[in-house]
């Protein structure tokens, strides 16, 4: 297998540093904007690790991508780059006739006149667009397949398939209890996509209504986390797990709840006031033009660098509720990295370890020929029992809650 990655960030690094320690790939070529980020990236695995090598790519450029891909003979293009470059690559992976993966699906847009109660445009809407062309051409577009989505994903079939007879609600339920020494505001993942998914309105599915969507930030609970991490308080959230888990698990209710803390939503809701977190680009008096929320990004500390200052554990996890032999049941499978564990062992921080762990156990299932397919398909598409086993194989066990 040859896997184009395209993006060198904090996750696509971490993805670099999992699949050096697997045999099932044959090259992988390092992409990014940014062609010193990329070699970066590259260098970090020492001078023996043969099977990399960088390029410079633009992601918005999807007849570059698509040409690379063919000239490059690759099988695959893991997209670890932010949701508004999802289209370009996915319809370049689609033109170039390889396999497609990435973490986090196309944008949404809120319905223009009712946007806390109807859905507009949802997330994913126009890569699920795309399933005919995909089946036709015979290949594998995987989407969502981090750690939530993917993990999340693969937990409620996993449920589905050996837990419960009949499911009430998939609740993915999201909490940390990371603080970061020396800011009083750095967030551990991408403020872009933390701005996009905890603005937008969260959408909810249940089988009589269909999605549906509320305000952000609705419906506060208290979830206790395992391993030490405790209670946190979670919110709505706008997530790719709503819209993916219902096409393929039997459940009445799917809802995404993420444990932000006031401070977080406080901030979140001032950024909103300001107007900072818009992408249209707003003209300054020299007649430079800037996005908003691109400023805000680029003002905060880079989430890949942080490992060091930072301390606690991430989880994440999916409960369920539902019937087992004619008994009430509910559960909570769940994955928890502790960050000096993540920093000691791969040098990258928890919470962009725990999602770049996930593309690469599903990639090696897709090139040993135990995940396969065609089309548009969910992690959920697939037998969760050899993900999960080969995720603990990775030294990256799960757990579950009764």
């Amino acid at each position: 297998m040859r896997i184009l990655l395209v993006g060198a960030g904090g996750v696509g690094s971490a993805i670099t540093r999992i699949a050096a320690r697997r045999s099932f790939f044959d090259h992988m070529i390092v992409a990014d904007y940014d062609l010193a980020r990329a070699e970066a990236a590259v260098a970090a695995l020492g001078g023996a690790e043969t099977r990399f090598s960088t390029a410079r790519l633009d992601a918005s450029d999807r007849a570059a991508v698509t040409a690379y891909l063919t000239e490059e003979r690759c099988d695959v293009l893991l997209n670890a780059t932010d949701p508004r470059f999802v289209m370009p690559l996915f319809e370049a992976a689609l033109a170039a006739g390889t396999h497609y993966l990435d973490m986090a699906m196309s944008l949404s847009s809120p319905h223009p006149a009712r946007p806390y109660e109807e859905c507009g445009t949802k997330l994913g809407d126009a890569q699920f667009e795309r399933a005919a062309a995909w089946e036709a051409s015979g290949r594998l577009a995987l989407v969502g397949v981090g750690v939530e989505p993917g993990l999340s994903d693969v937990f409620a079939r996993y449920a589905a398939e050996e837990l419960f007879d009949e499911i009430d609600e998939v609740g993915v339920r999201d909490g940390a209890n990371l603080t970061v020494d020396g800011y009083d505001f750095a967030p551990s993942f991408s403020i872009w996509t933390t701005v996009e998914e905890c603005l937008n309105p969260p959408v909810i599915w249940e089988k009589e209504r269909g999605w549906y969507t509320t305000a952000p930030f609705s419906e506060p609970e208290v979830f206790d986390f395992p391993e030490g991490i405790g209670p946190v308080e979670c919110v709505n959230v706008e997530h790719e797990e709503v819209l993916l888990i219902p096409r393929w698990v039997e459940a009445r209710r799917v809802t995404f709840k993420y444990g932000l803390g006031n401070e977080f939503i406080e901030t979140l809701k001032t950024l909103h006031k300001l107007g900072l977190d818009r992408t249209r680009k707003v003209k300054l008096p020299d007649g430079t033009e800037v996005s908003p929320r691109d400023v805000v990004a680029a003002c905060l500390p880079d989430p890949a660098t942080l490992g060091d200052r930072m301390h606690g554990k991430t989880c994440a996890g999916t409960w369920v509720k539902g019937v087992k032999d004619g008994r009430h049941r509910e559960v909570y499978l769940y994955h928890v990295v502790d960050n000096q564990w993540s920093m000691a062992e791969y040098g990258s921080q928890a919470v962009v370890w725990q999602t770049a762990i996930n593309p690469v156990v599903a990639l090696e299932l897709v090139a040993g020929g135990v995940w396969s397919g065609s089309g548009v398909l969910g992690a959920e598409a697939f037998d969760p029992r050899p993900y999960l086993d080969l995720l603990t194989a990775y030294g990256s066990p799960w757990g579950i809650r009764e």
